[in-house]
């Protein structure tokens, strides 16, 4: 198994997409490689680093200039040589360099690499492959190769000449591209052109500015034809407010909170227009998508306004209310200048870079150096672990995540069936949903995120709040669930059900419910009535199960005792009752004898501490849905990290020395 560790860092979105991206893009090319993304800045200074974090988002956002000055900084011979005396983040690498020996390790920020150069700075040689991938472009700080590298990776010829130019061998420089999410790679459907009836597609992707924006949308919507899409990103407020503020226009305008689907949305549009992040340009070029840049904060994005300016990719304005003149001027004329930008886009467009950087990574681990040893962990993981693995094949043979129905037989699975991500009010995306579990052994989960009833109150209010699943955003959900489950599979041999929280919420506790429809094929409408919901769900082969009675102070919405208070009509209709949620166990359900279930209602981190559901079946969703269904071979546990505790959990993991690389077993006895 090649082990490759890839070193990223929170600040600034760039690193850390580039370092997803090449995650994913290597374990698609080699499904027996491990890949593992590790930011050691918060691990190794928690709080700290959290606190360091935000200063950087406010001076971006706030004060520009600031940042640009203290970005040139960097440049300063004296502050450089300061980099690698990051004496914690040294003694946290050094170990974990220790433990996992990796073939190979990739830093997408730039500071890693002078830390791994003061480590073997004084004795042998590094035994690993290093190769930097430079998440920049054309400005390019020296930071990123005043330390050795065996390969630099770049994003175009002209980001290539600054390392030349920096005393870098160009031997060992790689122009791949930006590694961009392996999805742009797939072959899109041509946008028909921008002319006559077709609608001028535009995509609007709100980041600072944002007391600016509407007056900037009013003016997009002076254009004839222009169809606009905004992203609100996480911030509610403003999508009500956007809503609110064009509404009269709503068959032109479509406004979402945040989103996974950046790729979709920018091979489907005509233009984006956005600030110049090192992510959002470089995926506009990958998808081919002329950009409008709105906004460069000083130093690290001067670079990727001159590229859309070098290479005549689109346009850069200095104020919002030049953004619509540039937009009317694109498509004037039979979009002459649309044209022209979308012909130069296609030159440079490397929509491919993840996997050729994947494939030069994955060459480079098979170098393996003499006489290293190949050691994982010091001592067995702290766990009562069963050491047959689970076998990498499926029901259907397809490789697709629905599990193996039998070539092992009968095992115990850990599971979690009620799970909450940010789609409504969860801290964490699905991808990283799909990483805290996968890396925690369980075997089967069912996202559910929260869906209002459009007829009741909170329904009516999901506009203005990021509690439940919007509606427009229901096909995103499944798509994105559908995708991530097959990463699932392929990394962790965990099975992924999508579900939904159907929120049935009254006036009073008694009339309010919740009920979890779990592994659905496809969205049902919350405004049916509850049995209609669950003959629906029926249809699909989706089980049907009663949420938590909560009676007990909940984080938000009212007590839902509506199913619990009418068992005798909805006994009959219903799979299973969610006997225990969280840390709390109701009685009621065991007394009867009724089907049962026992899940976390995961919304952070610390949840994970809490009942889980355990089915002795073989691994595969039919028969785990079978087992509930007929209330056999399923028992409760009331989980806990044998390795760490939930008051050490942060940022979606335990600030312990994370476990890099961990050998894919499951759970066989678990003690509650």
């Amino acid at each position: 198994m090649k082990k490759i560790l890839i070193l990223t860092a929170g600040f600034g979105d760039g690193h850390n997409a580039a370092a997803r991206n090449l995650r994913d893009a290597i374990e698609m090319a080699d499904e027996d490689a491990r890949a593992e993304v590790v930011d050691l800045f918060a691990d190794s200074y928690g709080a700290f680093n959290t606190l360091a974090r935000k200063t950087y988002l406010g001076m971006v956002a706030y004060t520009p200039r600031l940042w640009g000055q203290f970005y040139s900084m960097l440049e300063n011979p004296f502050v450089e040589k300061q980099l690698g005396n990051f004496t914690r983040l040294q003694m946290t690498m050094e170990k974990i360099l220790a433990q996992t020996q990796p073939d190979c390790v990739v830093s997408t920020y730039p500071v890693y690499a002078h830390v791994i150069k003061k480590i073997y700075a004084s004795h042998h040689e590094r035994p690993f492959k290093f190769v930097t991938v430079v998440t920049d472009s054309i400005t390019i700080n020296s930071a990123w190769f005043r330390a050795p590298s065996d390969y630099f990776c770049v994003a175009n010829d002209a980001t290539a000449e600054v390392l030349i130019k920096g005393g870098v061998a160009e031997k060992q420089i790689k122009v791949f591209g930006f590694p961009v999410s392996p999805l742009f790679a797939e072959n899109p459907n041509e946008l028909p052109q921008p002319v006559g009836d077709e609608p001028r597609r535009v995509l609007y992707i709100i980041n600072t500015g944002k007391k600016k924006a509407g007056k900037a949308i009013d003016r997009l919507l002076e254009i004839d034809d222009v169809h606009l899409t905004i992203t609100a990103g996480r911030d509610p407020e403003l999508r009500a407010k956007l809503i609110e503020r064009t509404r009269d226009q709503e068959h032109r305008v479509k406004v979402l909170g945040w989103t996974n689907q950046i790729p979709e949305l920018m091979m489907s549009h005509h233009l984006v227009i956005s600030k110049a992040g090192g992510a959002t340009v470089q995926e506009a070029i990958a998808a081919r998508c002329p950009m409008i840049v709105n906004q460069v904060i000083p130093g690290q994005e001067e670079g990727n306004a001159e590229l859309i300016q070098k290479f005549n990719l689109g346009a850069v304005v200095e104020k919002n209310k030049e953004v619509a003149e540039a937009v009317e001027l694109a498509f004037e004329k039979r979009a002459t200048l649309w044209n022209e930008w979308r012909k130069n886009l296609k030159k440079i467009s490397r929509p491919d870079a993840a996997m050729k950087i994947a494939e030069l990574v994955l060459e480079e681990s098979d170098d393996h150096f003499p006489g290293r040893a190949v050691k994982l962990f010091d001592a067995a993981p702290e766990r009562v672990m069963r050491s047959v693995p689970v076998a990498a094949g499926n029901g259907n043979g397809n490789g697709n995540g629905h599990g193996n129905a039998g070539s092992n037989g009968p095992q115990m699975l850990l599971c979690d069936f009620h799970i909450h991500t940010n789609y409504s009010d969860g801290k964490l995306s699905v991808p990283e949903i799909i990483d805290f579990y996968g890396e925690r052994g369980f075997d089967c989960i069912c996202i559910t995120d929260h869906l209002a009833d459009p007829k009741r109150l909170l329904g009516k209010l999901s506009e203005l709040s990021s509690l439940t699943l919007a509606q427009e955003q229901i096909g995103e959900y499944f798509a994105i669930i559908e995708r991530e489950r097959q990463r699932a599979w392929r990394r962790y041999k965990m099975l992924v059900m999508t579900g939904i929280e159907f929120n049935k919420d009254g006036y009073t506790r008694k009339t309010s419910a919740h009920l979890l429809g779990i592994d659905m094929k496809a969205p049902i409408s919350a405004s049916l009535e509850i049995p209609e919901i669950i003959e629906k769900l029926h249809e699909q082969g989706a089980l049907a199960v009663a949420s938590h009675p909560h009676l007990f102070k909940s984080e938000w919405g009212k007590n839902t005792l509506y199913l619990w208070e009418n068992q005798e009509k909805f006994a009959p209709l219903l799979d299973a009752w969610e006997i225990a949620n969280g840390n709390n166990i109701f009685n009621d359900i065991g007394l009867k004898r009724l089907p049962f279930i026992a899940n976390s209602d995961f919304h952070k981190p610390k949840h994970i501490y809490s009942w889980k559901t355990l089915i002795h079946c073989e691994k595969d969703c039919e028969a785990i849905k079978d087992c509930i269904r007929r209330n056999e071979h399923v028992a409760i546990t009331l989980y806990r990290d044998f390795a760490g505790s939930a008051k050490h959990a942060k940022h979606g993991f335990d600030s312990r020395m994370p476990q890099i690389f961990p050998e894919r077993v499951p759970l066989d006895v678990v003690n509650s």
